[in-house]
């Protein structure tokens, strides 16, 4: 016998289920309620959190598709993300140098998939990545594979002059110097850097130099500093969405925080070139990349690169989604209306890349000859990446 507790939940509840069960002198009722939709939140907590690093049950944790397909040879990686075994002359001798000359480069430290290419080709055609300050950062984002560790060892103080020795013997035509964060030292690492810059520029005044550095904890002096050494491209990186920023890089580095950085660059020396880049598949809305582009152009931003995030290994922040080629094609001719320089778009580009490096080159010989560029020659450049 139905009672009338249960009628009465019925009309309050029409689309409910409701389940009865008899009991000796109550009824249980058990109502099903509507599963709340799945938010970025959900995804990203699936991941391995402070606790399970220390626990060490980060390792068991279950790894995303790329991880599964590098051990199942039978499992498929979407056809964008896969790239040929790199090898040729060229690469080879590259490598060689590399070695002589004891550099220490982002190219093979990160597994840079584009390294082929890079280092493929003519000689003062490559590009390579040269990292300084050492290879030990003092902060930990999640998606970055570079050691971390609150003391480094202290900065070589030798390492400018023997980078621009080496740099100038090596006979490229375009050089990118990057470093890890270095929150120990006071001024961030900062005139180690222009001091490199400097001795480059004395050593081989022809070699064009990109500098991609940190935000010196939001010391835009540094920033003064690094802009006046007389580099050629000053480049910053978002990595990602405001929204997202919390969670994806270390809470040192905020989005505000990077944005000034590149603004005060180009206030110090208008003349430069700014870059900075973003990596697709955290789980950003469209409407969120287009708020970053937008900020971007309101500080005067003139490059943008758009890349597919990777996880490095399955202690690291999980892939939400792989974005398809086609999406990669839409922002970079979205970026390019809105009016940005360049813009290298594609599952493998990094910030850091060969053909926007080519044309960027093309820009700065032309401001030194004083040949006008046409911005819109960049949508005639497209990585061929897959």
């Amino acid at each position: 016998m139905i009672s009338r507790n249960s009628i009465l939940l019925r009309r309050l509840y029409p689309t409910t289920i409701i389940r009865t069960l008899a009991t000796d002198a109550t009824e249980s009722t058990l109502v099903k309620t509507k599963r709340r939709r799945t938010i970025f939140t959900d995804e990203l907590n699936k991941g391995p959190s402070f606790d399970d690093f220390v626990s060490g049950k980060a390792k068991d944790m279950l790894e995303d598709p790329l991880e599964t397909a590098r051990k199942d040879p039978n499992a498929k990686l979407p056809s964008w993300l896969k790239v040929p075994i790199p090898k040729g002359k060229s690469f080879h001798n590259v490598k060689k140098d590399v070695r002589e000359l004891k550099l220490a480069t982002v190219c093979e430290e990160a597994k840079c998939p584009n390294i082929g290419e890079c280092w493929g080709g003519k000689k003062s055609e490559a590009t390579a990545t040269i990292m300084l300050l050492g290879d030990t950062c003092t902060r930990g984002c999640r998606f970055c594979s570079v050691k971390t560790n609150r003391k480094p060892a202290a900065p070589d103080p030798m390492e400018p002059e023997n980078t621009a020795e080496a740099i100038s013997r090596w006979g490229l035509g375009y050089v990118v110097l990057t470093t890890v964060d270095r929150d120990d030292l006071v001024d961030g690492g900062a005139r180690h850097l222009a001091e490199t810059v400097q001795k480059i520029k004395q050593k081989a005044p022809q070699i064009l130099v990109e500098v991609l550095g940190g935000d010196f904890r939001g010391d835009l002096s540094m920033v003064e500093i690094l802009a006046d050494s007389g580099l050629d491209v000053y480049a910053h990186n978002l990595e990602t969405v405001e929204a997202l920023t919390p969670h994806i890089r270390d809470r040192r580095a905020t989005y505000r925080q990077s944005l000034a950085v590149l603004e005060r660059a180009k206030q110090t020396n208008s003349s430069l070139i700014t870059k900075t880049s973003l990596m697709l598949g955290f789980g950003e809305t469209d409407d969120q990349v287009l708020q970053t582009l937008r900020d971007l152009r309101e500080i005067g931003c003139d490059v943008v690169t758009f890349g597919q995030y990777m996880r490095p290994t399955k202690r690291h922040m999980k892939v939400v989604e792989y974005i398809k080629p086609e999406k990669f094609d839409y922002w970079r001719d979205t970026a390019l209306d809105m009016g940005f320089l360049y813009v290298a778009s594609g599952p493998l580009v990094r910030s850091s890349y060969k053909a926007g490096e080519a044309f960027i080159e093309n820009v700065l010989k032309k401001r030194k000859h004083n040949v006008g560029e046409t911005p819109r020659l960049a949508q005639e450049i497209k990585p061929s990446i897959y």
